[in-house]
């Protein structure tokens, strides 16, 4: 019965949309809480999973495998590891949390929540998929929820930035798809399974443009995943998607879907394509520490306070690159480090610019603006180039105090949970790509230089008469920034629990790839 828990992960929310695609219209409040129970007993589920999950092993856990189409080897495949359960447990809670922080919808409610569960559902699918059918499946499962909810529920420029963002996704849904189709018919015998595939995928010697296809298949794979971490520059559509994105939208985009980057590339890239992930690493790095000072850079020059968030998602997750691209390293605990410190990152990263993109929507709920400083272009010319907000901390203290939490998070403040995971990025980076390493640092420096500013400026100083009616955060604010606070300040005490999920499933990783690198030496 166990085994089939994940299966039950991944459908729930499937069945909770059903549920409110029969409620009435006007049941706006019932439809809400359907969706807020049906992501609640998801959360409780990844728990029980997260606490079952047997820490020492890399293998599979909690598989269920049944044919799907016996005629093309294609199955019904899914399953946990060390690398799938940190994602499966932040996606649940980012969806439990987003649900509650979606109370204030009232533009077609019914519509707004089976969407948002049929997007929990998609993303849910692809964190346990081991066949890479059922992958692609899900993968695109996700794209048609988020597309709507930008489009139907964001910004004045929602239309835009919806249609870039599908634009982007599907130019790379595309590649992943040739390269599917290229595993499955250049591999006997034929299979979609990810775990076969570890075996066969390394085998194909097929020449294409007078190059080894697998050098083609892993470019394609990398630009189909570079775009949804993103990686520059692929970043473009970003920005825009999370201005225009409703909050709980914009949690989910950053919290969730820019890690599906990351794990396709560990999942498939690395394991299938190992001798070419050895080949790609110094250009990884050298993408790394552009994102990290690049993203860090436009940072700072933002106005807008969700778009400076949305930036610094790009700097942070080229920390996670670097850490990555350290499996190269000669030093087995620089490969660790690095490896298990990205793994890290994408969660720690995952719940702190949740809890970033959650208190703009608390101010802009209140104030109906987010500007740090108005831009030199705004509408009204008294107000060009002034404080957006300054001294909100006296009338807003609990408000102030979780942004302070948050922000310091951000700038990898010793004991909050990035600290420990940017750390040992750049511990493994170092051990692999000394110069590069030493230059994206000048990245931490950034992130505390946008954060710092933009907290003084809105936070210190003499109070806004224009702002002093502004209330501080309400009972169900505080209910879903709280379990976001308690992570980051546990993992960035006591990050074990976390590490010891993920380190055994590195450890294989690491060895999948640096095996064909001894035995090309040799």
């Amino acid at each position: 019965m166990d085994a089939y828990f994940l299966t039950l992960l991944v459908f729930l929310p499937v069945l909770g949309g059903g549920i409110i695609l029969l409620v009435p219209r006007e049941r706006a409040d019932l439809i809400k809480w359907i969706a807020a129970g049906f992501t609640g007993l998801q959360v409780l589920l990844a728990f029980w999973l997260f606490a079952a999950f047997d820490r020492s092993s890399d293998v599979i856990q909690f598989a269920v495998k049944a044919a799907w189409i016996p005629a093309f080897n294609i199955n019904y495949h899914v399953g946990v590891d060390g690398l799938s359960m940190p994602m499966v447990f932040l996606t649940a809670l980012l969806s439990f949390v987003s649900i509650i922080a979606s109370w204030n919808i009232t533009k077609a409610p019914r519509g707004y929540f089976s969407l948002f569960l049929l997007l929990d559902a998609g993303m849910m699918g692809v964190f346990v998929a081991l066949d890479f059918f059922l992958f692609y499946v899900f993968w695109e499962v996700m794209l048609l929820p988020m597309y709507f909810l930008i489009g139907m529920w964001g910004g004045p420029q929602r239309q835009y930035a919806a249609i870039k963002f599908f634009i982007y996704t599907l130019f790379g849904s595309v590649l992943i798809l040739l390269s599917m189709l290229a595993f499955y018919f250049y591999t006997e015998p034929h299979t979609f399974s990810l775990i076969a595939l570890i075996q066969e995928a390394p085998k194909i010697n097929v020449q294409l443009w007078g190059m080894n296809i697998k050098w083609l298949i892993w470019v394609a794979l990398f630009i189909g995943f570079a775009i949804k971490v993103p990686i520059f520059p692929f970043h473009t559509w970003l920005p825009l998607a999370h201005v225009e994105a409703p909050t709980a939208v914009s949690v989910i985009l950053a919290g969730v879907l820019l890690k599906m980057g990351t794990y396709g590339l560990l999942r498939i890239s690395y394991p299938l394509l190992p001798d070419e992930t050895i080949g790609f690493a110094t250009f990884l790095a050298v993408l790394a520490v552009i994102n990290i000072i690049w993203g860090a850079a436009n940072a700072i020059a933002q106005t807008d306070l969700k778009r400076m968030v949305a930036y610094s998602s790009i700097s942070h997750m080229g920390m996670v690159l670097l850490g990555m691209a350290a499996v190269v390293s000669s030093s087995r605990s620089g490969a660790q480090a690095g490896m298990n410190g990205a793994v890290l990152q994408m969660f720690n990263h995952g719940t702190i610019t949740a809890m970033l993109f959650l208190l703009v929507g608390v101010i802009y709920d209140r104030a109906h603006h987010r500007y740090i400083i108005y831009p030199k272009d705004y509408e009204d010319e008294a107000l060009r180039g002034k404080p957006g907000f300054g001294g909100l901390a006296t009338n807003l203290p609990v408000y102030s105090g979780f942004v302070a939490l948050a922000f310091f998070a951000g700038l990898g403040l010793p004991a909050l949970s990035a600290f420990i995971s940017e750390a040992m990025c750049f511990i493994g980076g170092f051990t692999a790509f000394r110069t590069l390493t030493i230059i994206g640092t000048v990245g931490i420096l950034l992130n505390a230089t946008y954060f710092l500013r933009a907290f003084q400026r809105m936070f210190l100083g003499q109070p806004s008469e224009k702002w002093a009616g502004l209330t501080d955060m309400s009972i169900r604010e505080i209910g879903f920034m709280a379990p976001l606070a308690v992570i980051v300040i546990f993992l960035g005490v006591f990050p074990r629990p976390a590490l010891d999920i993920m380190s055994a499933t590195m450890d294989r990783l690491i060895d999948l790839v640096t095996l064909v690198s001894q035995v090309a030496v040799q």
